[in-house]
């Protein structure tokens, strides 16, 4: 069986024209052999895999090629490569000073290639100063690191210096498709594309995930089995995400994210690109800025129809949620927690639903609705607010005429007798529907009167004065973090730094609707007691729940859980010297970062 041969070896440039993503280089290479103008020391540097050996092996093919009628020569023996990271100390040094004073046999220079020079020792450096400087007119050294922070200024100046850059996703694509159809392997655009993303700039990391790709399908390379094999979270899985964001499906997102987390894939990097997916929509909305989206055409097309789903507001607002759970990912205890919160903010940024729209009330107007209050927005009394007498009195006909000082009459019509009912008019903007001005005033100078006054004497007996019930909606401990979060953040804006960290010390844990939080000892529970009613009314005002209670559980053994910050190092002050609480009490300091 023939060896096989990695596409990185087999298709290793042997020219400068077949150098990929390196342009600039290789001309100046060029007109620097053509001109005569080579420096005797150069230096190449940039990140794995973008050319640095290969272009140092084709100039020293190149610049001993005049004068020889066969272009495949090597010539190799006038090139000497020393690999510094196993050969850096000063006696291999020495031994290469020797070797240059040798002129060369054939050709007219011997090429010196020392790759990963940033390895070689202080001394090693200094050693080879002199003859860097200053080497024999047939030498010429050529330099290679992935690290020119590491070489000291002296070497540096002696070089001449060439910065490769990474290579880009379109230009590692092109040639892909070159290699591909040179194998006669079917491919899909977008396959290849994942390919040269994945290789991240190293076009000999693009070769070698390509050759694994096709030993896993074979001569069809498909997108879909590109991302099986390397396990890669594709544009399409962002898209249905956005998709669910957009729909405010919080239950199904926490079930996409607990699929994607199965399948191996890291939190942080499903977040980081969230972030880069809301910024490729946001490029997409303007064709000016098209040319920055980096995906294959199919995937262009898909991008285009959901960023007209999604308004700049959100995208932006996306943008800057997920970043800032990027940011915050790697501190975080509760990594996974995290990106799910993360998650229902992004999901409630277009949420219309009733309790986005009443954030700003404590107790919801929907509670004077189910409890019997109506709420009156104008000082005129209005027939919602006029008590039904109708209901009260039995074959009863009731008008309703409001007159220009505000008082209300209601006729009632019992057996084709007309009977008036007299009633004070609203002063408050909210009023309870039982309370209004105790019972009707009836005129008792007919016999119909006096039936309407009997009739409403026994209704009066049975009704029953609506009940004041305060809502107790259900939620879970995550609805409860989220606003407990955002209490803290408050407290924290105001300048209440040790409530801040007193909530934050450590994640509440809820048990119905007791919510249990743990202090490391009495003074800060203490601290949280004084203070914990703003955070009770918070609480029951966004969770709409009036059962919630707080109980705290002093265990010392939260304060090992965490970093010193300015509260722990006040309570630690205040073990020493209790006096300090009662000078912080009696001057109202606080303590601020």
């Amino acid at each position: 069986m023939e060896q096989f041969v990695v596409s990185a070896r087999k298709y290793r440039p042997q020219t400068f024209k077949d150098v990929v993503g390196q342009k600039a280089i290789t001309n100046t290479l060029l007109n620097a052999i053509e001109s005569n103008h080579l420096a005797s020391a150069l230096l190449f540097t940039g990140p794995r895999g973008v050319g640095k050996t290969t272009c140092a092996r084709i100039l020293a093919r190149k610049i001993n090629q005049p004068g020889y009628d066969d272009p495949n020569e090597d010539f190799a023996f006038n090139v000497f490569e020393l690999d510094a990271a196993s050969n850096n100390s000063v006696d291999d040094i020495r031994s290469l000073i020797d070797q240059v004073r040798i002129p060369p046999q054939t050709g007219q220079y011997k090429v010196y290639i020392i790759d990963e020079v940033h390895m070689l020792s202080s001394a090693a450096f200094n050693a080879f100063l002199k003859t860097l400087e200053e080497p024999p007119k047939h030498a010429i050294f050529i330099l290679a690191t992935t690290e020119k922070h590491k070489i000291i200024p002296t070497i540096l100046s002696r070089c001449q210096i060439f910065d490769f850059k990474r290579i880009t996703v379109k230009d590692a694509k092109e040639h892909l498709a070159e290699v591909a159809a040179s194998q006669g392997i079917n491919f899909e655009d977008d396959a290849l594309h994942i390919i040269a993303q994945k290789a991240d700039g190293a076009m000999r990391d693009a070769l070698s995930i390509f050759d694994r790709v096709v030993s896993y399908c074979g001569t069809n390379l498909t997108r879909q089995a590109v991302t099986e094999n390397l396990n890669v979270l594709d544009y399409e899985t962002y898209i249905s995400i956005t998709d669910l964001l957009l729909e405010n499906k919080i239950p199904d997102l926490l079930l996409v994210y607990n699929d994607i987390l199965s399948k191996g894939f890291d939190g942080h990097h499903f977040i980081a690109g969230l972030a880069s997916h809301f910024r490729d929509l946001l490029v997409s909305k303007t064709p000016a800025t098209l040319s920055l989206l980096e995906v294959g055409e199919q995937a262009q097309q898909m991008y285009g129809v959901q960023a007209q789903k999604c308004s700049k507001d959100f995208l932006l607002k996306g943008i800057d949620i997920a970043n800032d759970c990027d940011l915050k990912y790697k501190l975080s205890q509760n990594q996974r927690l995290l990106v799910e919160l993360c998650l229902m903010q992004l999901a409630s940024i277009n949420f219309d639903g009733e309790k986005k729209k009443v954030e700003q009330f404590i107790i919801p107007p929907t509670y004077f609705k189910n409890s019997g209050y109506s709420i009156v927005e104008s000082p005129k009394a209005k027939e919602s607010e006029i008590p039904n007498i109708k209901s009260q009195i039995p074959n009863a006909e009731q008008n309703v005429n409001v007159n220009q000082n505000d008082n209300v009459n209601v006729n009632v019509e019992i057996k084709n007798e007309t009977t008036t009912v007299e009633t004070p008019k609203a002063e408050t903007p909210v009023t309870p529907r039982a309370e209004i001005s105790g019972e009707p005033k009836v005129s008792a100078f007919s016999l119909a009167s006096i039936r309407a006054k009997k009739a409403m004497e026994e209704s009066s007996k049975s009704y029953v004065k609506p009940s004041t019930v305060l809502p107790t909606e259900e939620f879970t401990e995550t609805e409860m973090l989220v606003q407990w979060n955002k209490y803290a953040q408050r407290l924290g804006d105001k300048g209440l730094k040790i409530m801040e960290s007193l909530l934050l010390i450590n994640d509440p844990t809820l048990n119905g609707t007791v919510i249990t939080l743990q202090l490391p000892n009495e003074g800060s529970k203490l601290d949280f007691e004084s203070q914990v009613n703003g955070l009770l009314g918070h609480l029951k005002g966004h969770l709409h729940n009036h059962d919630i209670t707080i109980e705290v559980v002093v265990n010392e053994a939260v304060e090992s859980k965490r970093s010193f910050n300015d509260q722990d190092r006040y309570n630690r002050l205040l073990e020493i010297n209790p006096n300090i609480e009662l000078l912080r009490s009696t001057f109202g300091l606080d303590l601020h970062s």
